[in-house]
């Protein structure tokens, strides 16, 4: 599957608030079009392991792409870190809450965090709800650097540590995301990992 891995390859890594790549039109807008007519249709909240979820034949491309290593190696070298044996955790969410977004750190299980996101452009968008913020401190949802309208293929990544406060506003319908995680190698992440395959092995005999 052809991602914008020269896009990515030349951007820059962004210092504020928090060091993060952003890159729109991650995915193509006609691959994109592709991938988000066979999404899995997800009616119920929280993240959905993608191994446990029907997909189509474009979105599972999407999913093996990004697990795979030309993307983890460019991401490896924009911010100089070894990621060459870091297991990876991916996951799928397809509509938000209204209590999802609260401001938050990821876990530090989790060294790299990386979020596509794969919703056509709206009116939500635009008035700012469910857009992601990347936050200058863990108080306050207005005080942020950049803010990312989670469209178009749009792709935001960051390594985590102790400043990487990130929320946003409150919006309740269809928002769907790829989240993959490169984990650390720890009991913790390990923890993390086991939950993980146990919520796909639950989750794959009951609906979506």
């Amino acid at each position: 599957m052809q991602l914008d891995y020269e896009a990515l390859k030349a951007a820059a890594v962004g210092t504020s608030p928090f060091p993060h790549i952003l890159i729109p039109n991650f995915v193509p807008p006609t691959l994109l079009n592709a991938v988000v007519s066979d999404l899995p249709n997800i009616s119920r909240g929280g993240s959905f392991p993608t191994d446990s979820l029907r997909l189509g034949s474009f979105s599972a491309g999407l999913i093996r792409a990004m697990e795979g290593v030309a993307l983890r190696d460019i991401i490896a070298e924009k911010f100089g870190i070894n990621l060459e044996n870091a297991p990876t955790m991916i996951t799928l969410r397809g509509r938000a809450r209204a209590r999802d977004g609260q401001i938050h750190r990821d876990s530090g299980a989790k060294r790299v965090t990386v979020l596509l996101y794969l919703n056509p452009r709206s009116a939500d968008w635009a008035r700012q709800d469910g857009c992601l913020r990347l936050l200058r401190g863990p108080d306050n949802l207005d005080d942020y650097a950049v803010e990312v309208p989670p469209i178009d293929g749009a792709l935001l990544i960051f390594p985590n540590g102790p400043t990487t406060w990130h929320g946003h506003r409150s919006f309740e319908g269809r928002r769907y995301v790829v989240q993959l995680n490169y984990m650390t190698a720890d009991a913790k992440a390990q923890s993390e990992l086991r939950r993980h395959k146990f919520s796909a092995f639950f989750k794959r005999l009951l609906p979506a």
